[in-house]
């Protein structure tokens, strides 16, 4: 703080001292920047890219793998017949070798979800990183890439 000596007619000085509220203004700046929450981050997403216009030349990866669970308990990886027993064995044993460990479900429009949802776990559980899902409006491009595996 400061103070004035020798003012005029001996009255009272009135001089502010703005010294320590900037010194608070200062104090609560950093307080705040300290207690703000940083920016959420959620989980990581991949965003649906807009689809390419198909050329027959061009044929589909030759690795894709389509599981398909069918009515009353079928199973079949890609045109293959399985059951639910041995479908994590066969699906490690095709990623054993891969890099790129993608798959694909696709389930019949009148099968439960339980029975996807039980694919997807035995999928994750044999090591597949992502597993997609074949929509029905995928149907056309589902059957080119079942008829070219």
């Amino acid at each position: 703080m400061a103070i004035m000596v020798g003012g005029t007619k001996g009255g009272p000085v009135s001089d502010p001292n703005i010294v320590p509220l900037i010194d608070v203004l200062l104090v609560l700046i950093i307080i705040f920047m300290v207690i703000t929450p940083t920016v959420p981050t959620g989980l990581p997403t991949l965003l649906p890219q807009p689809s390419q216009p198909e050329s027959k030349s061009e044929p589909p990866n030759p690795y894709t793998i389509v599981v398909q669970v069918r009515q009353n308990g079928k199973i079949m990886i890609n045109r293959e017949q399985s059951d639910w027993d041995n479908l994590g064995a066969r699906l490690s044993d095709i990623f054993k070798q891969r890099a790129e460990k993608v798959a694909f479900v696709d389930g019949a429009e009148d099968v439960p979800f339980a029975d996807v949802a039980r694919a997807i776990d035995i999928m994750r559980d044999a090591g597949i990183e992502h597993v997609g899902l074949i929509t029905a409006r995928d149907s056309v491009k589902r059957e080119f890439l079942l008829t070219s595996l």
